[in-house]
């Protein structure tokens, strides 16, 4: 055949032209021997990363979760405004533990532990002179406008500017008096001994695909059990009650230094769970690490802290209440999880996705002998053949 017939000569022939596969076999080692290579890793991708590894025979379902906590402990503190007292959970937890459909801030899956605060006692709604800082210092009546009020000022100015002290001015205000001092938190922290606190987790897991239910107090676990341990890694990894310190300690903080300031941290449970295997296997696992900042270099408003007051009247009906800048550690609880469970149809299709791969391995194969053999010319020939159609032929002749 011609080689002007071989090809196409005009739009129309390239047009209708039909291309149908041939098997073309090349007794070739080094062709052979890459053919089967990536049909082994293919084969090793399907059964090894897709079926085993990826469970890909199974049908999954994300996991429903309800927490509730219970933190126990009690604190002796000798404080010079408070004297000595004992601390109980009615005192440090805030806001109490209560189920959550009463909660205001509906933060059911945290609980807040108090370590340390800076008392302002014996507060009354009167006048008195504005802490010192640029914008409350004065010289005079008309430095300070009568009725101005800001969120970063104590009280209502009254348009009087009084002495705070023998060489500072400021302006004054209708607040409660005396005002919150600035300064730093005690160190060490009031309630130190916080960090031998317990916290009974109770988790309910739930996956509604399978009709799967359980909770991290497993059935092992009885009332006697659970009424003396406490969570180890390794000889009580099923407990569900944390000493606070112990959380902290496996974040790789320190609890007295984390106490000073406050701070957040995350207490994380995994459930992922096999249902092709027997239930007891599904357990939770935990991981605790800290989630807020404490980066040396940018330490503008470090931990976490919340002011709060205690009122009551003094022998003269006088409302008088005790002002609470608290710090302290907030535990956020947070419930991961997968389960899988052996299904047909995605067996199937992750075995199909998996098998259109071998197609990969022609097309691989033929740039290898078309491009990279010396005899490409050859095979190029052989793999290539054009047919013309015989009625054209026949009219030729």
């Amino acid at each position: 055949m011609s080689s002007d017939k071989s090809c196409c000569v005009s739009f129309s022939q390239c047009f209708f032209d039909y291309s149908t596969p041939k098997s073309l076999v090349i007794r070739s080692k080094r062709v052979g021997a890459l053919n089967r290579l990536f049909q082994a890793l293919v084969i090793a991708y399907i059964i090894g990363y897709v079926c085993i590894l990826k469970k890909g025979y199974q049908d999954t379902d994300s996991v429903i979760s309800s927490v509730t906590t219970k933190v126990k402990g009690i604190a002796l503190t000798n404080n010079s405004d408070l004297g000595t007292r004992i601390w109980d959970v009615a005192d440090y937890i805030i806001p109490p533990q209560v189920p959550s459909r009463y909660k205001e801030d509906k933060e059911e899956n945290s609980f807040f532990v108090l370590t340390n605060l800076n008392i302002t006692p014996n507060q009354t709604q009167s006048h008195c002179a504005e802490n010192p800082g640029p914008k409350s210092s004065c010289s005079s009546d008309q430095d300070c406008q009568r009725g101005f009020r800001d969120s970063r000022v104590n009280g209502v100015r009254t348009g009087r500017c009084v002495h705070y002290s023998e060489l500072n001015k400021t302006c004054e205000v209708l607040a409660w008096c005396p005002l919150e001092k600035d300064g730093e938190p005690p160190d060490p922290p009031v309630l130190a001994e916080a960090e031998n606190f317990t916290v009974l987790i109770k988790n309910s897991i739930r996956y509604p695909k399978f009709n799967f239910n359980k909770r991290n107090i497993l059935p092992h676990i009885n009332s006697s059990y659970l009424s003396q341990c406490v969570f180890h890694r390794k000889t009580d990894p099923d407990c569900p009650i944390f000493r606070l310190k112990d959380i902290v300690a496996e974040a790789e903080e320190d609890f007295q230094a984390m106490a000073v300031h406050g701070g957040v941290m995350g207490v994380q449970i995994r459930w992922d769970c096999n249902l092709d295997i027997p239930e007891n296997w599904c357990v939770p696992r935990y991981t605790f690490r800290r989630l807020d900042n404490k980066d040396p270099d940018n330490n503008v408003a470090p931990g976490y802290n919340f002011r709060f007051a205690k009122y009551y009247k003094n022998v003269d009906g006088e409302e008088v209440r005790t002002l609470i800048k608290g710090y302290g550690i907030r535990f956020d609880i947070m419930v991961f999880g997968k389960a899988g469970k052996f299904n047909i149809v995605p067996t199937l299709l992750n075995i199909g996705a998996g098998l259109g791969l071998m197609g990969l391995v022609t097309v691989v194969c033929d740039w290898f002998v078309l491009v990279v053999m010396s005899r490409r010319h050859l095979y190029r020939e052989h793999k290539y053949s054009y047919v013309e159609d015989m009625r054209l032929l026949s009219n030729e002749v």
